[in-house]
């Protein structure tokens, strides 16, 4: 994605900037085409910048072990096997998603940031459910169907 982002900013760049386009925008801010194209580069650099720093960012997104689930995401919180409620798969159109349910208490200190608006984040809240969460598998090297079979070798009484 970052590659096809920089792609388009590049020929967008290349077209208005060889002259020979009409509808090119003036380099001004009263032209309101160049202050939607300015804002809409600086929105695929950001997406640049996300796909690039996580190619480059080696370190596991989501750890089931012994102690319980440790999520990345920007958030390095540990979810101890007590405070987790349930777990389950459920699938998104064809994608699975695991769903983690929390204990209230665990949920609030874990301070995850959750929000339905970021759409390219790993970890969701699921509506009517207010501390249960679930995590998209797309960009992982693991998949959704994975991570419930390590939480089942590890604790199979919260599998739903």
């Amino acid at each position: 994605m970052a590659v096809v982002s920089l792609l388009m900013i590049g020929s967008a760049i290349v077209h208005f900037a060889s002259g020979g386009s009409a509808n090119a925008p003036t380099l001004s801010l009263n032209d309101p085409r160049f202050v939607l194209f300015s804002v809409l580069a600086v929105a695929m650099a950001y997406y640049v910048y996300v796909g690039i720093s996580r190619y480059l960012d080696r370190t596991p997104q989501i750890v089931i072990d012994h102690d319980g689930i440790a999520l990345g995401f920007g958030r390095n919180a540990r979810l101890a096997w007590d405070d987790i409620q349930w777990v389950r798969l459920r699938r998104l159109g064809f994608r699975p998603q695991l769903q983690i349910g929390i204990e209230p208490q665990a949920f609030l200190a874990a301070n995850l940031r959750l929000s339905l608006l970021n759409l390219d984040d790993s970890l969701r809240p699921i509506r009517g459910m207010p501390t249960a969460m679930l995590v998209r598998d797309n960009g992982l090297d693991t998949k959704a169907v994975a991570m419930l079979d390590a939480v089942k070798a590890f604790r199979p009484n919260l599998i739903q």
